[in-house]
C-alpha cells in the first residue's frame, strides 16, 4: 500500500524521483521521504505528510543532486506516521538504505536477536529491522549486497517490494518482490523502479514486472540480472512494451482524479466490451471463457471473491448468473473466505474481483481455491498484475490507470465484464432465448450513451448536495439488482466525505434502520421502475411518514415517487440487470460534490490507500 521509486542512470535523480512519488501518492499519504546519493554519501530526507511536504522539506535541507535515488510514499502499518518512521531507513552502519512496502511479520523476533548483537533501533518499523538483517548477514558473511539480500529475505515471513543501495557500492540497486508489485523501467543505461509503471511512462515504454519471490540486480551498463530467492536459480527477463500513456494519468483539466475517472466511465465501459459484444452477428467473444467454457458448463456453483468496491460488483454479478445462467452464486468477502475453512471442491469456479490485481486476501483466495482444485477465473484491470498470473485464466477490464482511491470506473467495467460473462454462458446454456439475447447485446452497446446522459445532470446532484453537506449520518436503499448499488453508494460517501453512511435492501428497513430516520436524516433511496417498484414506494411512504428527507433516483417519465421525494435524480431507462451501470453514476457524484463541500482530500481521503497489498 506504499509507494515505491527508485532510479540509477545518468540523469538527475530527484526530479524523477519526486514526479514518481507524486503519481504513486494514491498508494499511501501520511509521510514521504527520498534518498540520493551525490557521489560522496547519501543525503537523506523524509517527513510526516504529504509529498509536497517532503519537497519543500528536501528543498530546504539536502543538496537535490546525485544520479541515484529512491523515494517512498507511505501508508503506515508499524508505527505511527511521523519523520522518524517514514521511508527511506538506514542500516546502523550507515551504508544502506531501503524503503519496502509491505509487512514482515516476524521482525520482533528478528528485531530482539538483532538487539542481542549489539543493533539499535530508532523506528518503530519493521522496515528498519529488516535493512539491519541484510547488513548483519553482509557483515558476516563478508557478501556482496546482492546475495546479503537474498539470504536476509529466506529469513523473513511476510510480503515485500523492496529497493536496497549500498553506498560504498553506488553503481547498482538491488530489487526484490514477494506479494506487493514492482516493476523495473528499463531505458538505455538507466533503471527506473517502481510500484506501477506510473512513474517512468515518460521515460521508456520497457518494463519486466517482477514475479514473487524474484530479486533483481540493476548496474549501470549491464543487463538486469533476475534470480530466484528460495534456491538463487537464473531467471530470463521479460521485457514487456507498456501501453500505459502519460495523459491517461494526468487530471486532464478536472478538479480530481475522481472526478475525472466519473466522466471516462461511457468510454471506460466502451472500452471493456469493444471487441467482444458484438451485436450484428449476436455473439459475445471471450477468449477467457471460450476456452474454459467446460468447466464453467460443469461447475456445480460459481463463488465470487473480492473486497470493497470489487465485492460490491460480485453483488450485482450474483444477480446477473443467477438470473440469465441460472447457476447458483456465493459471493464472499476475501478475507473471511480464506479462514473460515471453505467447502470447495473441483466442480466449483472461483472469480475474483480486483482493480489493482494484487490485493492481497484476494490473492490468498485464489491460492487456497487452487490448492482445493477449483478453477480460477480472475477479472481485474491492470495488464500483467499477480491475479493476472495466478488464476486460470480471466478478462481484463479497460477502465484504464484509476488513480483516485475511491473507486468508480473500475466498479462500472466491472459490472460490464461480469455481464458479458454471465450472458456468454447462458448462450452456451441455452438460458436465454436468441431474442433475448439480441435485447440484452443492444441495450447493453447503448449504456455508455446513457451514462453520458447522465452525466449531464451533475449541476443538479451538485445542487442536492449543496443541501445535505452537513447531514451527520445518511441511508441508502435499493432492492435486488440495485441493493449492492445502494451498498456501493453508502461506501462512497463514507470513504470520501466521512459521513457516516450505511446501504440495506429496502425490505430491511424496517427491521432496524427505520428506527434512526426523522427530520435530520437523508435517505438515498434507488427507485428504478423495474425489480418490486410498488415495494419501493411503500418504503418511500413510510420514509416520508416518519418525515426522512428523501433523495430518489428514478427512470425517466416516473411520475408516482416525483410525488413522495423532497429530490430526483432522472437517469434514462434501461433493463434491469443493466440499471447498475447507471444508478450509480448519480451516487458518485453526490458523493464527490459533497466531499468537495466538505473540505475532505477527494482524491486520497485519509486512512485509505488505493491497492491493499497487505493483510
Amino acid at each position: 500500500m506504499c509507494g515505491i521509486v527508485g532510479y540509477i542512470g545518468y540523469r538527475e535523480a530527484y526530479p524523477v524521483v519526486i514526479k514518481g512519488l507524486q503519481r504513486l501518492e494514491y498508494r499511501g499519504y501520511d509521510s514521504a521521504g527520498v534518498a540520493l546519493y551525490d557521489g560522496e554519501d547519501i543525503r537523506l530526507s523524509k517527513t510526516k505528510g504529504k509529498v509536497a511536504d517532503l519537497d519543500a522539506k528536501a528543498r530546504k535541507e539536502i543538496a537535490l543532486q546525485g544520479t541515484l535515488g529512491i523515494g517512498h510514499t507511505r501508508w503506515a502499518t508499524h508505527g505511527e506516521p511521523n519523520d522518524v518512521n517514514s521511508h527511506p531507513h538506514y542500516s546502523n552502519s550507515g551504508d544502506l538504505v531501503i524503503i519496502h512496502n509491505g509487512i514482515i511479520e516476524n521482525y520482533e523476533p528478528l528485531r530482539r536477536e538483532l538487539i542481542k548483537r549489539g543493533y539499535t533501533f530508532t523506528s518503530d518499523t519493521d522496515t528498519e529491522v529488516l535493512i539491519n538483517l541484510i547488513e548483519d548477514v553482509k557483515k558476516n558473511h563478508e557478501l556482496k549486497l546482492g546475495k546479503a539480500v537474498q539470504i536476509a529475505l529466506n529469513q523473513v515471513h511476510g510480503a515485500y517490494a523492496i529497493v536496497v543501495f549500498d553506498k560504498t557500492k553506488p553503481n547498482e540497486i538491488v530489487v526484490a518482490k514477494l506479494g506487493s508489485p514492482l516493476a523495473i523501467g528499463i531505458g538505455e543505461d538507466e533503471f527506473f523502479v517502481a510500484s506501477d509503471a506510473s512513474p517512468f511512462i515518460e521515460y521508456t515504454n520497457n518494463a519486466i514486472y517482477l514475479e514473487d519471490e524474484e530479486m533483481a540486480i540493476l548496474r549501470r551498463g549491464k543487463e538486469v540480472k533476475i534470480r530466484k530467492i528460495k534456491d538463487d536459480s537464473l531467471v530470463d527477463p521479460y521485457v514487456q512494451e507498456l501501453q500505459l500513456n502519460l495523459e491517461q494519468i494526468e487530471k486532464g483539466g478536472y478538479d480530481h482524479f475522481m472526478l475525472k475517472e466519473i466522466y471516462e466511465q461511457p468510454q471506460a465501459i466502451r472500452d471493456t466490451y469493444r471487441g467482444r459484444l458484438r451485436v450484428d452477428e449476436g455473439i459475445i467473444k471471450m477468449a477467457g471463457m471460450e476456452d474454459n467454457l467446460e468447466k464453467f458448463l460443469n461447475a456445480d456453483r460459481i463463488i465470487i471473491a473480492a473486497c470493497g468496491t470489487s465485492w460490491h460488483a460480485g453483488l450485482v454479478a450474483e444477480y446477473i448468473f443467477e438470473d440469465m445462467a441460472r447457476i447458483p452464486v456465493e459471493v464472499e468477502y476475501a478475507s473471511e473466505f480464506r479462514y473460515r475453512n471453505p467447502i470447495i471442491t473441483e466442480r466449483d469456479v472461483l472469480i475474483v474481483i480486483s482493480q489493482s490485481g494484487e490485493t492481497a486476501d484476494t490473492l490468498a483466495a485464489i491460492k487456497l481455491a487452487k490448492e482445493k482444485g477449483a478453477f480460477v477465473f480472475g477479472v481485474c484491470n491492470v495488464v500483467g498484475s499477480s491475479i493476472a498470473r495466478e488464476a486460470h485464466a480471466g478478462a481484463y477490464t479497460h477502465a484504464g490507470p484509476e488513480i483516485g482511491v475511491a473507486s468508480t470506473k473500475a466498479f462500472t467495467t466491472q459490472i460490464t465484464v461480469l455481464t458479458l460473462m454471465a450472458l456468454k454462458l447462458a448462450m452456451a446454456k441455452g438460458t436465454v432465448s436468441r431474442t433475448q439475447l439480441q435485447q440484452y447485446l443492444a441495450e447493453m452497446e447503448a449504456v455508455p450513451a446513457k451514462v453520458e446522459e447522465c452525466l449531464k445532470i451533475d449541476h443538479h446532484v451538485k445542487h442536492v448536495a449543496s443541501l445535505y453537506e452537513k447531514a451527520p449520518n445518511c441511508l441508502y436503499l435499493g432492492r435486488g439488482y440495485n441493493f449492492p448499488v445502494a451498498l456501493e453508494g453508502a461506501l462512497k460517501l463514507k470513504e470520501i466525505s466521512y459521513i457516516h453512511a450505511e446501504g440495506y435492501p429496502a425490505a430491511e428497513m424496517k427491521h432496524g434502520p427505520i428506527a434512526l430516520i426523522d427530520e435530520q436524516m437523508p435517505v438515498v433511496i434507488i427507485a428504478t421502475k423495474y425489480g418490486h417498484y410498488d415495494k419501493v414506494v411503500s418504503n418511500i411512504q413510510e420514509i416520508k411518514s416518519r418525515k426522512g428527507k428523501i433523495i430518489a433516483v428514478v427512470m425517466e417519465g416516473d411520475t408516482t415517487v416525483k410525488e413522495l421525494a423532497d429530490h430526483v435524480i432522472e437517469i434514462p431507462e434501461t433493463t434491469e440487470a443493466l440499471s447498475p451501470l447507471l444508478t450509480t453514476i448519480p451516487l458518485q457524484l453526490l458523493s464527490y460534490h459533497i466531499a468537495v463541500m466538505r473540505g475532505c482530500n477527494v482524491d486520497q481521503p485519509r486512512n485509505l490507500a488505493k491497492s491493499v497489498t497487505v493483510e
